[in-house]
């Protein structure tokens, strides 16, 4: 299931960025100018998940793996409370 980034959030004017749940992974593509950076992260390494949805304005998805940190922001409330469920399943379900 693929979610995109608002293009009225900060940020992501040009170049939205994009969440793939698959299967047994995440694909986080956050687009550039010149060059693109996406990763791939298998459920199971995913630590943590934080989401702050403020009261008015977009949603910010932050996801920790390793002792990194992705952020993603300009997701609506109704997409980042699906992606949290999904990869909470995903995890759940890929669990060694």
């Amino acid at each position: 299931m693929k979610f995109k980034t608002s293009r009225l959030s900060e940020g992501n004017k040009v170049f939205p960025a994009e969440i793939n749940l698959e299967e047994n992974s995440v694909e986080v593509r956050i687009p550039g100018l010149f060059s693109g950076d996406s990763k791939y992260l298998n459920y199971q390494d995913i630590t943590a998940i934080e989401v702050d949805t403020p009261m008015i304005g977009f949603s910010t998805l932050r996801l920790f793996h390793n002792g990194n940190k992705i952020e993603i922001h300009g997701f609506t409330k109704a997409d980042v409370k699906e992606i949290r469920k999904l990869i909470d399943e995903g995890r759940s379900r890929n669990k060694r």
